[in-house]
């Protein structure tokens, strides 16, 4: 689903973001990518979404190599992953149901359509009864939920979570990390970014660890050494 290939990420002046990353995300794995602030963890994200280019290596992304994609078909790829910011990015303005409808209404979804889609979703994260809402009459919790409702609306294949439980309490980290679990129960690719390590233990999942901007550490490796050694 996600394949790294000796990708180096670097601005000019800068020390390298990431160096001679080599990794791969199978279809329906949840991993967890950690490591301190400025380790690359973020970068990493930017680059599965296309929102920034490596310097070198490749990077395929169900199959297609991103790394090569002309800007125009960049739209297109997006439609099939779902990316959670710590940064909300909700339009303070617009309901909880137009903001979930947004992504539809930009592919031009039907009126109809999208809303039943939105109102699915809002069940799903359990957000009905808030559909009129404006999130700044929300918590912080149920923001978050509304995030993710609005990431996997378009039915995603991939969901990006960068730190989703960042500004949350140990309460609502734990329901935000289980409704992650659950959507990747029900097919969805989930990679999440996170530096907590209360959770790396708690959902005992796949591990991906970054220093200095390289993989120091995979679960998955180790695991497979094991079963081989």
């Amino acid at each position: 689903m996600i394949q790294m290939f000796h990708v180096t990420k670097s601005y000019p002046g800068d020390p390298p973001v990431l160096t001679d990353v080599n990794l791969t995300v199978d279809k329906g794995e949840f991993v967890f990518l950690t490591g301190p602030s400025g380790a690359g963890k973020t970068t990493l994200l930017r680059l599965v979404f296309c929102d920034e280019k490596p310097t070198r290596g490749q990077i395929l992304v169900g199959g297609r190599n991103v790394a090569r994609i002309r800007a125009a078909s960049v739209p297109y790829l997006r439609r099939n992953i779902g990316v959670v910011f710590q940064d909300f990015k909700l339009l303070p303005h617009r309901t909880v149901l137009d903001n979930v409808a947004f992504t539809l209404d930009v592919l031009g979804t039907p009126r109809s359509e999208s809303r039943e889609r939105v109102l699915r979703m809002l069940k799903l994260v359990g957000l009905q009864h808030k559909a009129e809402s404006l999130p700044l009459k929300l918590s912080g919790g149920e923001q978050q939920r509304v995030v993710i409702a609005r990431a996997l609306v378009n039915d995603p294949t991939i969901l990006l979570a960068d730190e989703p439980t960042g500004n949350l309490d140990p309460g609502l980290t734990v329901e935000i990390l289980d409704l992650l679990c659950e959507v990747n129960v029900r097919g969805t690719t989930v990679v999440v970014a996170t530096h907590d390590a209360t959770l790396l233990e708690r959902y005992q999942k796949r591990v991906i660890r970054l220093e200095r901007g390289r993989v120091v550490s995979d679960t998955a490796q180790s695991e497979a050494v094991r079963r081989t050694g």
